[in-house]
């Protein structure tokens, strides 16, 4: 019986020493992991936004000085618009030049744009993250992901500029998806999707 005795107080003893050895993971909160993406991203170069002109954007181009119309065609729907010194600071054109064709097919063409790139890069910024799930990661252990929100950075931008890139047809934020894996006790951001 004494064997019997002894024999329980060893194994509630292993027990105990296997319980306190554990250790479980820490915990990854979407505020951390949002941490992780920003840094990441604040890490890489900036980026310039692409931003759609539509026909409101190009009046209020005109209007704030940042381009100016310098040529009407016959058919009285085509314009040239020149950049102002002051939209020279503010934009350039994907492809070169300071000149903006301007050239919808018809009068009721209300979806047509031209393209331009902010002069101010920025760093694009992370926000949103959903509540982070369990996953599968290839060569982890420990992983999870969490989708969040990638916007663009308009700091530095004209309020004029910051205006036309909030009129329709601009994408100013996407859905992304981020995983993370436990590595020597810490997480680390693997990838971006």
């Amino acid at each position: 019986m004494q064997n019997w005795k002894t024999l329980g107080v060893l194994a509630v003893m292993s027990f105990g020493f296997a319980a306190v050895g554990c250790k479980s993971a820490p915990d990854l909160t979407p505020t951390q992991a949002l941490a992780l993406v920003q840094a990441k991203y604040d890490q890489t170069p900036p980026v310039a936004t692409t931003v759609l002109v539509n026909e409101t954007g190009i009046r209020a181009g005109v209007t704030a000085k940042l381009w100016e119309r310098t040529k009407v065609y016959p058919n009285k729907l085509w314009a040239d618009f020149k950049l102002t010194p002051e939209g020279k600071k503010a934009v350039t054109l994907p492809g070169g030049g300071d000149v903006i064709e301007w050239r919808p097919e018809n009068q009721a063409d209300t979806n047509y744009t031209v393209v331009v790139m902010t002069v101010v890069a920025n760093h694009l910024r992370a926000h949103d993250m959903d509540d982070l799930q369990d996953e599968m990661l290839a060569g982890s252990g420990t992983a999870k992901e969490g989708k969040y929100t990638e916007g663009v950075n308009l700091t530095g931008v004209p309020q004029v500029l910051d205006d036309i890139a909030h009129n329709p047809g601009n994408k100013l934020s996407t859905k992304k998806q981020a995983d993370f894996a436990l590595e020597n006790g810490t997480w680390v951001l693997k990838s971006i999707e």
